[in-house]
């Protein structure tokens, strides 16, 4: 059974549409115009292990929060779509990752409830490149509004503004990566007391 998602978000502001399957190989194609961003989620696609195509064009010529935030919500969107119906897997994941200086501590609950608590160093350079830094909380955000699914990204320690930002993509994709993964020995059982995701 295909776990795939797609979603396409047009406004006046952007125009976006992704596609995920959840069951890929890490094969990206991402372009949203903003070049860090286009960084990031191509760690999300290949450390997941995700197929995912981002195709965002936004109004970059006021700023890049529609177009960051947008791709985020679109992305949530699809992701959840993929879910389907939760049947036969692991529910949670977590994934500790290390990016030289930098630490990001992920762990998920693909519950159905939206929330998340997100902690990094509150001393960062604002910008990489066009990318502000202030954005990676609201993609969190964002993307955890549409997906539905509980989130804590805790960052202890870093220096350098990019390997701060990394490693939460990376240690994120994991964690969805083994969230979502089928559980061989829950085949057929909704992961859940409630009965329901």
């Amino acid at each position: 059974m295909s776990r795939t998602g797609r979603v396409e978000r047009i406004t006046k502001e952007t125009s976006v549409v992704v596609e995920i399957d959840l069951d890929g190989s890490g094969k990206v194609d991402v372009s949203t115009g903003v070049g860090f961003y286009d960084h990031m989620l191509d760690q999300l696609g290949r450390h997941g292990l995700f197929d995912l195509t981002v195709k965002t064009e936004g109004d970059l010529h006021i700023d890049s929060h529609h177009t960051i935030e947008d791709t985020a919500l679109a992305l949530g969107g699809a992701f959840r779509q993929a879910l389907g119906d939760k049947v036969g897997i692991y529910r949670f994941g977590n994934c500790t990752v290390p990016l030289d200086e930098s630490l990001a501590q992920v762990t998920v609950d693909l519950s159905g409830r939206p929330y998340l608590v997100h902690t990094e160093p509150e001393k960062m350079a604002p910008m990489i490149g066009e990318y502000d830094t202030t954005m990676t909380r609201h993609i969190l955000e964002s993307f955890v509004a549409q997906a539905q699914i509980a989130l804590h990204v805790h960052v202890p320690y870093g220096r350098n503004a990019h390997h701060i930002v990394e490693c939460q993509f990376k240690a994120l994709a994991r964690a969805l990566r083994y969230a979502s993964e089928r559980d061989p020995r829950a085949a057929g059982i909704l992961p859940s007391t409630k009965g329901a995701l």
